[in-house]
């Protein structure tokens, strides 16, 4: 059965030690749903649309007269500004801190509407059985977008592999590793992380690149712990507009991803049995949201 917490409490910042992936207009009436009007077509941004459940999704929705289009997208930064420039109506595949920083970054103001799971971020290797076993002046490769950057450099630094000013944050880049940590980090895109696995000793890769590159979830040499209460931030979310934060037909579409056990079962399978499925209140992941926005300002 697949593992479902809650997690109530705002995460105090900076984090303890956590070591984490051309459209067509939207549909105008999609803004006005009544949380089950037959024929409502609401336009989800991902990345994955692939993967099973998000079939047995479209069908739990179906079931309640919501018509689901899923829009798939190749890479992180583009489902935030098409949800912002109207050509979707929700997304679905990033956490609280991703948010912030795409928010201020961008002055915009997309707003989470309910938490969908915490995937664990894993360091891989084809070279290495272990990080013991990694040699002290090798590269190892990071994610580049802020937010997975710092995740995946405090799983390094988790691991004993580098050490980083003022012991890291969800703020710490490469620049912070220090001269004297074992390896060096190189930060590449996230979906090249896993390609890179040849030319570097390990890499950070995000989960929805790990099966793509002919790896299993279990061939992780080293992990974050999704379980700190200081998780929040890194929840993964459904976002909306500002102005659709309460629209019924949305939230009802949170509600079926989150008491759907098939699509519970899709989503544990996808993710090789790392997901961990959370229920945290709304408020909760906006309050979160608010403040790493104002810490992310704050360290401009």
């Amino acid at each position: 059965m697949p593992k479902k917490i809650t997690i109530a409490a705002a995460a105090a910042l900076p984090l303890a030690l956590l070591v984490l992936a051309g459209c067509a207009t939207g549909n105008a009436d999609a803004g006005s749903g009544d949380g089950g009007a037959s024929n409502e077509v609401v336009r989800i941004g991902v990345v994955g649309a692939g993967d099973p459940y998000w079939e047995t999704y479209k069908e739990a929705a179906a079931a309640e007269g919501i018509e689901i289009e899923l829009v798939d997208f190749s890479e992180y930064t583009q489902p935030n500004p098409a949800l912002s420039a109207g050509e979707l109506d929700l997304n679905q595949f990033q956490h609280v801190i991703y948010l912030a920083t795409y928010n201020v970054a961008s002055d915009d103001d997309l707003q989470p509407i309910g938490a969908t799971a915490i995937y664990p971020l894993g360091l891989y290797s084809t070279q290495y059985e272990s990080v013991e076993d990694i040699p002290e002046g090798s590269t190892v490769a990071v994610p580049n977008d802020e937010s997975n950057q710092a995740r995946g450099l405090l799983v390094l630094q988790s691991a004993g592999l580098v050490e980083l000013k003022d012991g890291g944050s969800i703020f710490s880049t490469v620049a912070d590793v220090e001269p004297s940590s074992k390896v060096k980090v190189e930060a590449l895109d996230a979906a090249l992380t896993a390609t890179s696995l040849p030319d570097v000793a390990a890499a950070i890769i995000n989960n929805d690149f790990v099966e793509d590159a002919g790896l299993t979830f279990e061939d992780a040499i080293a992990v974050d712990d999704p379980s700190d209460p200081n998780a929040l931030p890194y929840i993964n979310i459904f976002a909306a507009r500002a102005e659709d934060a309460d629209n019924p037909t949305y939230l009802k579409l949170v509600e079926i991803y989150q008491n759907s056990q098939d699509v519970l079962d899709g989503v544990l399978e996808a993710s090789g049995g790392t997901a961990v499925f959370v229920d945290t209140p709304a408020a909760d992941l906006v309050a979160s949201l608010s403040d790493v926005e104002d810490d992310i300002r704050a360290n401009q």
